[in-house]
């Protein structure tokens, strides 16, 4: 190479393509950056061959001379034919080649070669001039940094530890102020506030992609700006898209400087309006999904963007991408919350409107005057009558029409379990507290906290379970079972029974403290037979309601049979009369429930036959007898006349048929061997 091969100008230099599909092209050569080859497009030079690795090799200004160094590439960097190894001078005029293409060193614009590719040629004319061109431009754009994660998330050092405290001081009032956002619009806003003044950035811009978009990585066009500010109130100009799909493909942060003379990193006609020189691209994304792109721009070739602020953004970003996720589950929650309120408050109409108490009788007239009365304060209730009469609907309508009506409205049959699956379901435990308790489970009384319970069957809680709910009664704390965490529940309590609790008190299987508790307002529903004037109103009601439910055509009972329903006597009372109407509208192959279409039970006919013996003013002879002997003998005497059929007895008794097997046990009666079958 001769003197004239050499430049003046050591730190100038030209790169030039000399042979392969991009011949003749020129990149000027910045002194104090990195000039990256390969085939990865966030490479300064893009070099489109397979032989080529995506970073495969880098020149870079040193000690007053130009150097080059292989990335590790697969197939190696060649100067004279031999692959190179660790760092390598070139001089100008001299080549280096990558698979089939070759690539020379330019000092001055008539550089001549003087290795062994066997070109001996000047720049040609045209190549001269797209030189000269670039020339007129201070400087080639490059993207210097690249990160996928921040350094916030490794273990600082004790040189770096002053500054990176102060970083992390930033980020910790940051994230604070991004806490206290309440939308992604005013967490957008937060954020590159917080940005602009801890960066060198002059010009920021916050973009994110439509909600719902589940993808890991978008498009460009698909994002939508949320947040912009600039120093001199500039108005907004479209991003790059070349730079945003980079990152928004790769999922990385880079900072690039010098984009002014380079028409791939910004539209010439917008952001290229505010002279930008340096530009920080990061993308707000999570493992699951890209939420969008923050872009920092600085105008002053001053003060440009650094590392430390790309740094800076990145941990940032991934702050902002988490209280995104945690915006999105909060909006859904809340979504999903008002949907369940809507649900439930039409939910609460209907109940409303299907817990109407339907009758006019006198009885019925009493009864619901005295809920009106009752319902508005927060007084315990016991509801007594026979079974199927409807005190769980009395229970219902306190409920509905008390202060509580918007909170819950929890059951339970103190008669369906043991004691101790009681006292867990009333009051709950622990997990662990005993065999199958997998977990911790809320009582009964937790589930109705600020609403009603309604405690079904109460006269058959066992005394341990009497001590306990005598004192959430009085209001004190109570403990899960297997817990020793005092549980406090703002409950009102509705009781019901059919069971004589003046003798189980007598008996002392009822606490009397207990039943003063809960007989503070008393109610009573008579059974159907004895207000039949309100079973064609309860009969019409069901049907209506039936016919609906299963789109028939009814309109109404022939004489005879509303007759039939107005002289049976319903042991069952209103829930026996529900579901013979409700079978008659299935079956029923008319428009109006014909006497034959009702089928009725012969316990009507046997409770009738039997009431009379319940009226001791009828007998020839009174018999002084304690009470419970009395109770024991009209029991046998029934079950005698039923042959022993149990349920049968118990619906003419009006009881439960659990309670039935109570009585016989503490009675100590069995079924006689000559009954059994």
């Amino acid at each position: 190479m001769t003197e004239e091969a050499v430049s003046t100008n050591a730190d100038l230099a030209y790169l030039v393509v000399r042979t392969g599909v991009t011949r003749g092209d020129v990149y000027r050569l910045p002194s104090n950056q990195v000039t990256t080859i390969g085939r990865a497009t966030t490479c300064r030079i893009v070099v489109q061959d397979e032989i080529c690795s995506r970073n495969h090799c880098e020149l870079f200004f040193s000690s007053d001379r130009w150097r080059l160094r292989d990335c590790g590439s697969r197939n190696g960097t060649k100067v004279r034919g031999e692959p190179i190894v660790g760092d390598v001078e070139l001089r100008f005029g001299q080549s280096f080649q990558i698979g089939s293409t070759i690539f020379g060193l330019a000092g001055s614009l008539s550089q001549r070669w003087d290795d062994d590719a066997g070109l001996d040629e000047p720049i040609e004319s045209d190549t001269v001039d797209a030189m000269r061109e670039r020339q007129e431009s201070d400087s080639n754009p490059e993207i210097l940094h690249r990160r996928r994660q921040s350094r916030f998330r490794q273990p600082v050092d004790s040189a770096a530890r002053d500054k990176t405290s102060l970083e992390l001081s930033r980020l910790y009032r940051l994230a604070l102020d991004m806490g206290a956002a309440t939308t992604a619009q005013s967490l957008a806003e937060i954020v590159l506030e917080g940005l602009l003044n801890a960066t060198a950035a002059s010009i920021g811009a916050i973009l994110l992609t439509p909600v719902g978009n589940g993808k890991k990585s978008g498009s460009a066009d698909q994002l939508t700006v949320v947040a912009y500010r600039a120093e001199n109130h500039q108005p907004y100009h479209p991003v790059s898209a070349y730079l945003s799909q980079i990152v928004l493909t790769d999922q990385e942060a880079v900072l690039a400087r010098d984009i002014a003379s380079d028409a791939r990193f910004l539209d010439r006609d917008s952001l290229g309006e505010i002279q930008a020189q340096s530009v920080i691209c990061a993308p707000v994304r999570t493992q699951e999904k890209v939420h969008g792109l923050i872009h920092l721009y600085s105008t002053d070739a001053a003060t440009q963007l650094e590392v430390d602020d790309l740094e800076f953004t990145l941990a940032v970003a991934d702050q902002m991408a988490a209280g995104l996720e945690q915006l999105q589950r909060v909006e859904k929650l809340q979504a999903g919350l008002q949907r369940a309120e809507v649900e439930n408050q039409t939910l609460r109409e209907q109940l409303r409107s299907e817990m109407d108490l339907i009758g006019e009788s006198t009885a019925m007239q009493q009864l619901k005057g005295r809920i009106a009365r009752i319902a508005p304060t927060d007084a315990t209730a016991l509801i007594r009558g026979e079974s199927g009469s409807g005190k769980e609907l009395i229970a219902r309508a306190i409920h509905i029409h008390s202060n509580r009506r918007n909170g819950p409205f929890i059951t339970m049959n103190c008669a369906a379990l043991s004691e101790s699956l009681l006292e867990s379901e009333l009051f709950g435990h622990e997990k662990g507290s005993f065999t199958g308790a997998v977990g911790r489970k809320l009582g009964k009384f937790e589930q109705a906290h600020h609403g009603t319970i309604f405690l079904d069957e109460v006269g058959e809680m066992s005394p341990g379970v009497q001590a306990k709910f005598l004192r959430v009664l009085e209001g004190h704390p109570f403990e899960r079972v297997g817990g020793g965490e005092p549980v406090h529940a703002d409950v009102r309590v509705v009781a019901a029974t059919n069971r004589d609790l003046e003798k189980a008190v007598a008996d002392g299987t009822f606490r009397q403290d207990l039943y003063f508790r809960l007989q503070v307002v008393e109610l009573v529903v008579e059974p159907l037979r004895r207000r039949r004037s309100d079973i064609p109103l309860l009969a019409n009601y069901f049907l209506n309601r039936f016919a609906r439910k299963m789109a028939r055509n009814m309109v109404g009972f022939t004489p005879g049979a509303m007759q039939s329903l107005i002289e049976y006597d319903w042991p069952g009372n209103v829930r026996e009369l529900q579901h013979t109407i409700e079978r008659a509208v299935i079956l029923c192959p008319h428009e109006a429930v014909g006497q034959a279409d009702l089928h009725l039970s012969a316990l009507g006919s046997m409770a009738k036959t039997a009431e009379p013996s319940r009226d001791i003013s009828t007998r020839q002879t009174f018999e002084a007898l304690p009470l419970e002997i009395v109770e024991q003998q009209h029991i046998l005497a029934t079950l005698e006349w039923t042959s022993w059929n149990k349920s049968q007895a118990a619906q003419i008794l009006g009881i439960e048929r659990s309670t039935l097997d109570r009585k016989l046990k503490r009675y100590d009666v069995e079924r006689p061997k000559e009954k059994n079958l």
